[in-house]
């Protein structure tokens, strides 16, 4: 079990360092939960898996990322995000970050 606590939350808006994104983080796993297959074809710096990662609606798009806690910091834009998801998931933006429609478990 991971004993790391996560740095970023729910709704905080973020910057990917390596891939030059941003987005609004919508959900945290303690540890990674993806499959080696993917771990492997998708991370390039191989992050730690017993660390915190977050699953990313990114700007500008209609996707979604998992990312390690080590590839990203706070977002200095300090602007919305645009992504098609964002009013499914949240229900408004103030002073920075978004907040959640509902409260997960």
């Amino acid at each position: 079990m991971s004993t790391h606590k996560a740095e970023y939350n729910i709704g905080e808006i973020i910057f990917h360092r390596e891939h030059d994104f941003r987005g609004v983080i919508v959900d945290v796993d303690p540890e990674f939960q993806g499959s080696e297959e993917w771990y492997d074809m998708y991370t390039s710096n191989q992050p730690p898996k017993n660390r915190p990662w977050y699953h990313i609606l990114v700007d500008e798009e209609e996707s979604m990322a998992y990312v390690s806690e080590q590839n990203i910091c706070t977002d200095s834009e300090n602007g919305e995000v645009e992504n098609p998801m964002i009013d499914d998931l949240f229900s408004k933006y103030d002073s920075g970050h978004y907040l959640p429609r509902q409260t997960l478990n």
